[in-house]
């Protein structure tokens, strides 16, 4: 994780944009540092952007 600035998270990966891999890679790291499984975060908004908004879905009631 780069940090938070103006209360956005910025993060950073070496994944490159094509074929979604670096999407990807962010939800991953989303995962591990918010200590959920992959499968409960989803991509928003921002898919070919460079800023993005992730939902992370909430375990008790799929929210």
């Amino acid at each position: 994780m780069a940090g938070i600035r103006n209360g956005d998270l910025h993060v950073r990966t070496t994944a490159p944009p094509a074929d979604g891999k670096a999407n990807k890679a962010v939800v991953r790291l989303l995962a591990d540092y918010l200590d959920v499984a992959p499968s409960r975060i989803s991509l928003l908004r921002g898919e070919t952007h460079r800023n993005k908004q992730f939902l992370v879905k909430d375990a008790a009631n799929g929210l």
